[in-house]
């Protein structure tokens, strides 16, 4: 193994070791109130407002081994393949926010997760704010990383100043390092090897796991998805299918 790739390999294992090992408490907290959505019929909004924290809630849409009622915000402003610039350009518009999750239906008596690494956006602020607005309770996956060290007058933050971990009803930290890239590369001064894909979609498939115990807990067996790759997989999701295509977005 080369010096970068052990470097990449240990970063990223005591990364994803530190959430398992201290954000349990913030898990469970969170799985319950995901728990009691789906004991109530209600769907598990997941929305990664900006860039590649979408990657993350894309993660938990018809996955297999995950929750089948994840109703994920994809919104094509924030997407990468509809432009990378564009996408930073539309994540640090305040008010856009708001005009996405009425889109998506999120309102009152709902569950909103809250996915961005960083966690000091526009977009991602006003997720936040437009929970506490509507009485939609509020989980933040993020890190506090950036928060401190960001500048409150900084070109990528919310006009506020405002973090994400200090808006959200439950905050999971995935202790994203800042700078999210961690290796260096000899005759480079810029650091490579990103870490907030990973810290994002460990932290929250935890935390769909964590949910599923719950269920279980509960006497309720959780909707889970069978990969469609396996020979049973079409007939096991069946059912599922036919309750949650109309009422998860993108699920069609």
């Amino acid at each position: 193994m080369s010096k970068t790739s052990k470097q990449y390999l240990e970063t990223i294992i005591s990364v994803l070791t530190r959430i398992e090992a201290e954000q349990q408490e913030s898990i469970d907290k969170a799985a319950s109130i995901l728990a009691k959505a789906v004991l109530d019929d209600k769907l598990i909004n997941v929305i990664g407002p900006g860039g590649h924290s979408n990657l993350a809630a894309e993660e938990v849409l018809w996955r297999a081994g995950g929750l089948a009622p994840v109703n994920p915000i994809l919104d094509p402003g924030t997407i990468l393949m509809f432009g990378a610039k564009r996408s930073n350009y539309i994540e640090r518009t305040p008010g856009y926010a708001k005009a996405v999750l009425e889109s998506y239906g999120v309102a009152e008596g709902d569950v909103l997760v809250i996915v961005n690494a960083y966690g000091i956006n526009s977009m991602t602020i006003d997720c936040a704010l437009y929970c506490r607005e509507r009485g939609v309770t509020s989980i933040g996956i993020t890190s506090t990383a950036f928060a401190e060290h960001v500048p409150k007058d900084a070109p990528a933050r919310h006009p506020s100043g405002k973090n994400l971990h200090e808006l959200v009803d439950v905050f999971i930290d995935n202790y994203l390092p800042l700078g999210d890239a961690v290796v260096d590369v000899e005759g480079l001064d810029q650091k490579m090897g990103p870490t907030s894909t990973y810290c994002n979609a460990f932290a929250i498939n935890l935390l769909m796991i964590r949910t599923a115990e719950k269920l279980i807990e509960a006497g309720i067996r959780p909707p889970v998805w069978t990969s469609a790759n396996l020979p049973e997989g079409d007939r096991l999701n069946k059912a599922y299918e036919e309750k949650y295509f109309y009422r998860v977005k993108h699920l069609l």
